[in-house]
């Protein structure tokens, strides 16, 4: 098997952020060593996109904020998914990553960003949210490292926390939709989620490691979301 190859590693305040390539088309990003998203699993990714944006089925100009980046699969499946005059506005915390899907990983996803309907920002995503007027999105897609699992397991976190999932649906059309991948199910984010959303469940699929996928249409009233979410398990 051949080995993997650096193309370019950048610094972080979480160590090396590296891009790496083996062969033609297999492509890993690292940070610090490990592995934070590989060409060759990529389903849970795809399905975070096609879950959310389904459910915007009717919409002729949907409003779309994607937080995270990454190779690309995720907007490359809300594109095959969302009407010809959807605005998406894809935020990434580093240029390098929007660089390198405009590079060598345009070929993974026929160049999703160089879509018209596409618009990228280097910064945070929660920052962005925090700042949007009410009602300015058809759909929040949350596609971060870990996600709100345990390590990031705390009521004031500026992404998962109460105040900030408050945040999340304030910033969403009455009938919005917020859709966040998770490396592993939690028990007290799912609590904090249902606050605010009304959660759909979705019954997880056999065979593979289980991420899962929160998805949450905007409670009419705060804390008349639920049921409680029971999860929705992927294969990687």
């Amino acid at each position: 098997m051949q080995p993997w190859k650096t193309i370019e590693s950048i610094p972080t305040t979480e160590g090396k952020l590296e891009l790496r390539q083996r062969g033609q088309s297999a492509f890993l990003i690292t940070i610090g060593g490990r592995v934070l998203m590989s060409s060759e699993a990529h389903r849970s990714e795809t399905e975070l996109a096609q879950l959310a944006c389904d459910a915007l089925a009717g919409r002729a100009r949907p409003r779309v904020l994607l937080g995270g980046l990454g190779l690309g699969y995720t907007l490359r499946a809300a594109l095959d998914r969302l009407p010809p005059r959807a605005e998406v506005t894809v935020v990434d915390l580093n240029a390098a990553v929007i660089a390198w899907c405009r590079g060598p990983l345009a070929t993974l996803t026929d160049d999703a960003l160089g879509d018209k309907r596409v618009t990228c920002v280097v910064g945070d995503v929660a920052r962005v949210i925090a700042a949007a007027r009410p009602g300015t999105y058809d759909a929040i897609i949350v596609d971060l490292y870990e996600g709100p699992h345990q390590v990031n397991n705390r009521a004031y976190d500026p992404l998962y926390g109460h105040a900030a999932l408050a945040r999340t649906a304030a910033a969403l059309t009455p009938d919005g939709v917020v859709a966040i991948w998770s490396e592993e199910r939690d028990e007290a984010f799912e609590a904090r989620f249902a606050v605010d959303f009304v959660a759909s469940s979705h019954k997880a699929p056999r065979g593979g490691r289980k991420h899962v996928v929160y998805l949450g249409k905007r409670a009419l009233t705060r804390g008349s979301g639920g049921p409680v979410w029971k999860g929705r398990g992927f294969g990687p």
